[in-house]
């Protein structure tokens, strides 16, 4: 697998440059979630960075690369999850909305 390295900024982290692992497509991961063990045997903190654009778009609307941004409300969570994959509608179900969403 190939690795960038990418420049962190804010946080317990800042001004590292850490090799991330890129994806399939050669970017590095949406979100970088940094374990950090509790002092007193708890569960680890979890530090979340973000993947932002390193500077602004050139001339071609293209950047010149990745960076990660603390962020420090960041959910711990896993993936985005959409409300229709949630389950499975049947037939006659009502919508998300409530039954007035499709009346319109």
């Amino acid at each position: 697998m190939k690795s960038q390295d990418t420049p962190f900024v804010g946080g317990p982290l800042d001004g590292r440059v850490l090799p991330v692992l890129l994806g399939p497509t050669g970017h590095p991961p949406k979100t970088y979630r940094v374990p950090v063990p509790d002092a007193a045997g708890g569960p680890p903190t979890v530090l979340v960075y973000r993947r932002v654009p390193a500077g602004p778009a050139g001339r071609l609307g293209l950047h010149p690369g990745w960076k990660y941004a603390y962020d420090p409300e960041g959910d711990t969570g896993g993936r985005l999850r959409w409300p229709w994959s949630a389950r499975r509608r049947k037939p006659g179900d009502t919508p998300p909305g409530g039954p007035d969403a499709t009346a319109g």
